[in-house]
């Protein structure tokens, strides 16, 4: 049984940042770490992921530059620091564990925390 349970989502001005946390239970050490996000009436989407190991991370087009995906394995945690943020960005943000890199596939899901910035 695996479970990712996130926090760190609100409400906050365009321009403005926010950390999001996501700590997993279960067997996921090994798992590659992501987050992905899913607007009202779109397709949910990718944002970031990293491995296991913490030494590779890919972004979507759309954040990089302004996120940054991090963890920490003592703590089974992985965090998103959303920099600049932009109403566009508003959107539920998922926590996913994958063991695919090439093609990040989650295999597990977090609940979702809602993200909104305001201009």
């Amino acid at each position: 049984q695996v479970q990712l349970v996130e926090s760190g989502g609100g409400l906050v001005q365009a321009g403005g940042s926010l950390r999001l946390s996501c700590t997993a239970s279960g067997r996921t050490f090994l798992y590659h770490k992501g987050w992905f996000r899913q607007a009202p009436g779109k397709e949910r989407e990718f944002v970031a992921a990293i491995t296991w190991s913490g030494s590779s991370t890919k972004y979507a087009d759309s954040v990089a530059g302004r996120f940054t995906i991090s963890t920490d394995n003592a703590k089974n945690t992985v965090f998103l620091q959303m920099n600049s943020l932009k109403p566009e960005d508003t959107a539920v943000y998922y926590c996913a564990a994958s063991l695919n890199w090439r093609n990040y596939s989650p295999d597990y899901w977090g609940q979702g925390t809602q993200v909104t910035v305001s201009s």
